[in-house]
């Protein structure tokens, strides 16, 4: 399930503040200052910082 657009436009990361953008699976956000993503579980966006998955260079 997505998240609503609406939504996704309003979030940010709670890291850095910085913008997020939709993974191409739509099953996260990702922050790409911060190399980070955020999950999506059941249409909503999980946005602790603890729970995020850090990304590979």
């Amino acid at each position: 399930m997505e998240p609503d657009q609406k939504l996704l436009d309003i979030l940010a990361c709670p890291q850095c503040k910085g913008d997020l953008s939709l993974t191409s699976q739509k099953d996260g956000l990702i922050c790409e200052k911060c190399r980070l993503k955020y999950p999506i579980r059941e249409g909503i966006p999980v946005m602790l910082i603890d729970e995020a998955i850090k990304l590979d260079l």
